[in-house]
């Protein structure tokens, strides 16, 4: 189970770290006043439940192909800390996301992009929902140069939220995650 809340400032301390190869953007600072607004660039903080310690952040900004408002859509990514990979809890946090974008906003259609070389994240984009849409070139700066990635979206006729099957066998909360805030 996930939930999505908005950022604490506790939270600045647990996101701050970055210890995937993935997230070598440069410095990157948590803003524990970022906009919640659906309608505005901003994030929420992924939980166990609305009230439990940070376990990663969903952000977003708006992008627009075209002339008029009606073509802005949300570009979505995600962050999780170490212990909370592997496990569903990123499929089912962007699902959440693109529900919430679906059902409170006119928005046709929600993105993502994420590295040719980040294959967890492109199945967990699939398993969310997502589709492939192609290779953006030269699209993002990490690690020193630019990479490549693969643009993924979804349409507000395609959407569905139904139940995201775990990967692995299911472990008692207990057994899965700790209480504390590791």
């Amino acid at each position: 189970m996930s939930s999505l809340r908005p950022y604490r400032p506790e939270d600045h301390e647990l996101l701050q770290a970055r210890e995937s190869v993935f997230d070598d953007f440069g410095p990157h600072a948590v803003n524990p006043e970022r906009s919640s607004r659906l309608d505005d660039d901003g994030g929420l903080v992924v939980s166990l439940d609305g009230d439990g310690p940070a376990r990663g952040e969903v952000t977003w900004h708006w992008v627009q192909w075209g002339p008029t408002a009606a073509s802005r859509c949300p570009m979505i990514g995600i962050y999780l800390r170490p212990e909370a990979r592997g496990r569903g809890l990123g499929v089912r946090a962007q699902r959440e996301l693109v529900d919430l974008f679906f059902r409170h906003t006119v928005t046709n259609r929600v993105e993502a992009h994420t590295d040719i070389e980040n294959v967890a994240e492109q199945r967990a984009l699939e398993r969310a929902g997502f589709q492939r849409e192609g290779l953006v070139r030269g699209a993002h700066w990490r690690g020193g140069a630019y990479r490549d990635g693969y643009l993924y979206g979804v349409l507000r006729s395609d959407w569905t939220l139904a139940e995201v099957e775990p990967e692995t066998e299911p472990k008692t909360e207990l057994e899965t995650w700790s209480t504390d805030d590791d």
